[in-house]
């Protein structure tokens, strides 16, 4: 029987291996980790028959060539991308059967910025911690993935399940914040002014932080912060007043305030907005 395996040929700007991350290891120093985008990640794993807490691959833009080993089903959703077998359209958002020896070829993202590609059987590197996340704060797990990568595949559980292409709404641009735990921090009138204020996403935005460029939201006075503990989605605000809302590799102590946490279902939201583009808050 052939090596369950995928032969990696290029790579675009950031290719990671993600599961659903390593959550409960925040008082050891280790961030949560995990997908982005956690719906298109638990989707790519049901299309495939895979459990949702198999390992995909984190598409930063697209951008993605390589060769089967074995025959595999496989399905790409998140952000918007041309897929090819052999040089043959393939759908999005959908069960794709692609046999030994093939070329899988994933191109510029055209809408969004994240995809997510589940193979039948999951990607099968070493856990750490329970997880086989990179994270790119700590280095625990795997090494983003590289040109002429051997990565290896587990076997087949269930099988694709059979629908037809997935249809989603237009991206969000809005993320929803409940205020807390440091709103007291800062002045009345900025805390005021988030309802509905609108920031666009820095160009050093990461898996890190998502950062945000606009209106400051400045503090009421100049005393310092203990470091404490923060959690995923925290909207930290250093002295610039720029907010920046940490994500999955974020650490997990800050001395800076936080004026609010981003509402957990519009993280996805955040995973795949460009940097460039706006982005509304709303106070709930």
């Amino acid at each position: 029987m052939a090596e369950r395996a995928l032969e990696i040929r290029e790579v675009g700007p950031q290719v990671t291996v993600q599961d659903l991350g390593r959550p409960g290891h925040a008082h050891l120093g280790v961030p949560h980790s995990g997908a982005l985008d956690a719906p298109a990640h638990r989707l790519a794993n049901r299309l495939v028959g895979n459990d949702e807490s198999a390992a995909t691959l984190e598409c930063l833009g697209g951008q993605l060539s390589f060769r089967t080993r074995t025959a595999v089903t496989i399905a790409v959703t998140g952000a918007r991308v041309p897929v090819t077998v052999d040089g043959r359209g393939q759908d999005w958002g959908n069960a794709v059967s692609v046999s030994a020896e093939s070329l899988v070829e994933l191109g510029t993202v055209t809408e969004g910025l994240r995809a997510y590609l589940a193979v039948s059987g999951g990607v099968e590197v070493e856990p750490v911690l329970g997880s086989r996340s990179t994270d790119l704060l700590s280095g625990l797990g795997p090494e983003p993935v590289s040109d002429r990568d051997v990565l290896a595949l587990g076997q087949p559980e269930h099988p694709p399940v059979p629908v037809e292409a997935v249809r989603t709404p237009p991206p969000s641009r809005e993320l929803r914040l409940r205020l807390g735990p440091r709103e007291d921090w800062f002045e009345k009138a900025a805390v005021k002014a988030l309802v509905g204020s609108s920031y666009v996403v820095g160009s050093e935005s990461n898996r890190i932080g998502l950062r945000l460029e606009g209106e400051p939201i400045r503090w009421s006075g100049d005393e310092q912060l203990p470091s404490e503990g923060m959690v995923l989605g925290s909207v930290q605000v250093p002295p610039n007043g720029q907010p920046v809302i940490f994500l999955h590799d974020h650490p997990t102590t800050g001395g800076y305030p936080v004026v609010g946490v981003v509402v957990p279902d519009d993280l996805a939201v955040c995973a795949q907005l460009r940097p460039g583009e706006q982005v509304t808050l709303r106070v709930v």
